[in-house]
């Protein structure tokens, strides 16, 4: 199955994660809109909408680069009317926009509290709202989070309080929206890295060029969401997704092209659960 002329919406996507699923969709000669914040160059952060949406017109797709703040409804409800309107619907929502900041609690400022709750899970919780109206209306309707499996360990919480309720609360989302969506036949799934991904916010937050280096590239999660995106969204929907493990049950045996340098070991993410066993028998696994 293609994405030709199928509409995707992504929140977040002028960068890393967000953009290599939009150009892996632009390929088939998908439809984009790109809502993310950063119009105006940044000086730590690479790329904006606009060079975003340069790069998904060269792969093949069609592009509609939105400066959209996930906070704001007003900015979120004209973005999806305008995608629909402009591209005759909406076919997939990806959930990719995403703040964080490891502190624990006595370290976290509220301020830096309410961006990531409202980024995070009321953002979600507010474009899928927005969305639902377009997706009842496509042939395979799927919404895709960028969130962890929902594994209640005391590890995920006590580090980081506040980002993990706030990276939970996106999961929540999917959850309940698979079950409230099901009559309706829209797909809602989790997807999730097992290890880093050489992403801006690895780079820049959280171990710099050495945590890159033991990095797989975004591309591994574009990949997993293409494969995604092909299932019958009325027989595939509450999952989560761990990225190589889904992949390697859809029949990939290798997985080399997707580090970042080979001679280094992996660096494990947060949030993968225990009795999540990478998969054996591949090639560049873990």
């Amino acid at each position: 199955m293609s994405l030709k002329n199928k509409t995707l919406f992504i929140t977040g996507g002028s960068r890393g994660i967000g953009l290599a699923i939009a150009i892996k969709a632009a390929r088939d000669g998908a439809n984009v809109t790109i809502a993310a914040k950063t119009a105006e160059p940044h000086p730590k952060l690479p790329g904006t909408i606009y060079t975003a949406a340069a790069e998904i017109e060269a792969a093949g797709g069609k592009c509609l680069p939105l400066m959209v703040d996930v906070r704001d409804e007003q900015s979120v409800a004209e973005a999806i009317a305008k995608t629909a309107e402009t591209f005759g619907g909406i076919d997939i929502v990806i959930n990719n926009a995403s703040a964080i900041q490891l502190t624990n609690t006595q370290m976290t400022d509220m301020k830096r509290f309410d961006l990531m709750h409202q980024i995070n899970t009321r953002g979600t919780f507010m474009v899928s709202k927005y969305a639902i109206p377009h997706l009842e209306k496509a042939g395979n309707p799927h919404i895709l989070m960028l969130s962890p499996p929902l594994d209640m360990k005391t590890q995920w919480f006590a580090p980081h309080l506040a980002y993990s309720i706030a990276k939970y609360g996106m999961s929540l989302c999917v959850l309940g929206l698979a079950g409230e969506l099901a009559s309706k036949g829209i797909a809602v799934n989790a997807l999730w890295p097992r290890t880093t991904i050489a992403t801006a916010a690895v780079q820049n937050l959280l171990g710099g060029d050495k945590m890159v280096q033991a990095s797989r590239t975004p591309e591994i999660l574009a990949d997993a969401a293409y494969m995604i995106f092909q299932k019958p969204s009325r027989q595939f929907s509450g999952n989560f997704l761990i990225d190589d493990s889904f992949m390697a049950g859809e029949g990939v045996t290798d997985f080399s092209g997707y580090r970042v340098d080979p001679s280094v070991g992996l660096m494990p993410d947060f949030f993968v659960p225990a009795d999540s066993k990478p998969p054996q028998g591949v090639k560049g696994g873990v």
